[in-house]
């Protein structure tokens, strides 16, 4: 009987350099699956994976749009990852061909075998829409000029309120940089944050955002 590996196979599978084995396709990027599956069976000899069947097809139909699932074991243990069937500007296709299922298919494997480890850094920051807001810094507002606080001042002196602090106009480009690169829904953003434009995000939210982004423009 083959003897499995030992030792901690998320350690070792998740330091091995994948860096290399990124294909760019248009604004997205993506590890290549031969690669994944080659380091996967190196690590595991007896590492294997399944295409999950839905009433027989290996994709499941919903109002939303069509998924599918991929289970990769490895040493024992069975992780799956569901996966949307997207286009090249990782839009749902609403009528897939057998072409389409069987490319997100492919992605969903390598996104299961991540799961174990292997290329897991490439989706860092996936978590956007899972955010909870946290209690952001405050700043005191700028005082008026004396000039024209002159006729209102009120005859005791009011604090200062307190505001969060926002993002400046070059992180807001830096966004708008992002956005457009990865043809991220701006609209979409701003609904999440409760915001009318970029000038309003919180300055603790920034770097959560980019962080975001270049996931995106890495997936």
């Amino acid at each position: 009987m083959e003897q499995q590996p030992q030792g901690n196979s998320f350690v070792r599978l998740s330091n091995i350099n994948v860096a290399s084995h990124v294909e760019r396709k248009g604004n997205f990027c993506y590890l290549s699956w031969p690669f994944a599956v080659s380091e996967l069976r190196k690590a595991d000899p007896l590492a294997c994976w399944e295409v999950i069947r839905f009433n027989g097809l290996p994709y499941l139909a919903t109002e939303t749009g069509f998924y599918v699932e991929v289970a990769v074991t490895v040493e024992g243990v069975t992780l799956s990852q569901v996966h949307p069937v997207l286009d090249a500007r990782n839009k749902p296709i609403q009528n897939p061909t057998a072409f389409d299922i069987n490319t997100s298919i492919q992605r969903c494997l390598v996104k299961s075998i991540a799961l174990h480890g292997l290329g897991l850094s490439v989706y860092a920051g996936e978590d956007l829409a899972n955010l909870e807001t946290a209690p952001a810094p405050t700043a005191a507002v700028k005082e008026k000029p004396a000039s024209r606080q002159a006729a209102k001042a009120p005859a005791t002196p009011t604090p200062l309120r307190q505001v969060p602090a926002t993002i400046d106009a070059k992180q807001q480009a830096r966004i708008r940089e992002l956005i457009a690169e990865t043809d991220a829904d701006l609209a979409r953003l701003l609904d999440y944050f409760s915001v009318e434009n970029l000038g309003q995000i919180q300055a603790n939210q920034y770097d959560r955002v980019i962080r975001s982004l270049e996931h995106k423009r890495a997936a």
